[in-house]
């Protein structure tokens, strides 16, 4: 009973017009000697023989939200023994486009990112890593040359090579596991370059081929993706973008080994301007509107709760830039997405997309999930043992942090008790 009322989401949303249905949420045994006492601002919820503000968890006795607002919910074992304070949020229905569409992800990195180290072969033949000695380690940001800001991997060299010429040891400022400091180095000229150089290989832009999951046409916000762009070993970005992006070739999956989508970047298809980069996705706004051939109107989203066990369809593309649908099946889905997002399983269950991909590969995240005519969600990862399943991020999810639904309001504390 303690499992259930923990697992329980304490904030959930409900879109105009729906049934306030939450018996799915528990086995049998326990939805039906649930009920939920409901204190709102008069109207937002509606019965059909009156107003009460009292419901068991069935759905021939829920009520529908009519208006925006906030409800609590009060559930309680038998009507009398706290249960769980739920937080309702009542909102007006959402479509989007969905997508599909393949895309180019170009993102330019705060700094530079240190990936490892190249040893330098000094004048007499020695070999020396001055960023080794000075104590900089692989995966730390370098953000500033004495002062100045570091935009690239060639004006860090630049930067390096002309100040080490005028003083033995230059001031690094990095930026480790969240910490920034300053260190100092002493750069070495290298025999082979004919530069001052610190011993570093460094990167400074992620790329990659992905998926677009769905746009807004008003106001051109987008999401894809469905996870944190983590090429570049941060999350900080000074700026990014995506591009238009064709598939050359597939490089199919197996058992321990993950395929890709080979990609050529360019051609007319989705790009646009990236302003976030988190750990459902990555979110900006197009320059223009796109086309879906096998949904060329917008579809309304489903919110975490409607999302079942069952078949769906995933749109993606795997030849040049024309977008395909095939069959998937949600195994499971979780009473609360994980710290990273993750929100259901999916097997893939056409034989024709196994027999071209192998299943799940990289490349298809941020590709959407449909469930019964409603975007529920997108691709994320690939079960690295079973190329045929892999993990599912909730639509509901990436609209909000895309601003295209209102933020959960945390004001009310969500447990009253649990027995």
């Amino acid at each position: 009973m303690v499992q259930f009322a923990v697992l329980t989401p304490a904030r959930m949303r409900v879109c105009v017009g729906e049934k306030v249905t939450l018996g799915s949420l528990f086995p049998g045994c326990i939805s039906t000697r649930l009920t939920a006492q409901v204190f709102e601002e008069e109207g937002i919820l509606k019965w059909q023989d009156g107003k009460r503000n009292k419901f068991p968890l069935l759905q021939e006795e829920s009520p529908i939200a009519v208006i925006p607002g906030s409800v609590r919910l009060d559930l309680r074992l038998f009507g009398v023994i706290p249960f769980k304070r739920v937080t309702l949020q009542v909102v007006p229905p959402i479509k989007v486009m969905v997508g599909g569409h393949s895309i180019g992800v170009l993102l330019n990195a705060e700094g530079v990112m240190a990936v490892g180290y190249s040893f330098i072969t000094l004048p007499d033949g020695k070999r020396s890593c001055p960023a080794q000695d000075a104590g900089l380690v692989p995966q730390t940001l370098i953000l500033k040359v004495e002062g100045t800001a570091v935009h690239s991997d060639t004006h860090l060299s630049m930067l390096v090579d002309n100040l080490a010429r005028k003083k033995k040891e230059i001031q690094l400022q990095v930026k480790y596991q969240g910490k920034i400091k300053n260190i100092n180095v002493k750069p070495q000229f290298c025999r082979e370059t004919r530069r001052y150089r610190i011993g570093l290989y460094v990167r400074d832009r992620a790329a990659g081929v992905g998926t677009l999951t769905f746009y807004d046409p008003q106001t051109k916000k987008f999401g894809a993706l469905g996870h944190l762009i983590t090429n570049s070993g941060t999350s900080d970005f000074a700026d990014g973008r995506i591009v238009p992006a064709s598939v050359q070739a597939i490089q199919k999956g197996e058992r321990g080994k993950i395929g890709e989508k080979v990609g050529l970047f360019g051609g007319q298809g989705a790009s646009g301007k990236i302003t976030k980069n988190i750990q459902c996705g990555i979110f900006g706004t197009l320059y223009h509107n796109l086309s879906n051939p096998i949904f060329p109107q917008s579809l309304p989203v489903a919110m975490g709760r409607q999302v079942q066990e069952g078949p769906a369809t995933v749109l993606t593309v795997l030849n040049d830039e024309t977008i395909e649908a095939f069959q998937v099946s949600i195994q499971a889905v979780f009473p609360q997405p994980r710290s990273d997002g993750k929100a259901f399983i999916i097997k893939v269950t056409d034989p024709e997309l196994i027999r071209r991909t192998g299943g799940i590969i990289q490349g298809m995240s941020g590709s959407p999930v449909i469930q019964k005519g409603k975007l529920v969600g997108a691709v994320t990862h690939v079960f690295i043992n079973d190329p045929t399943k892999g993990y599912g991020v909730l639509a509901e999810m990436m609209l909000e942090n895309a601003g295209l639904l209102p933020n959960r309001e945390r004001k009310v504390s969500t447990l009253l008790n649990i027995i």
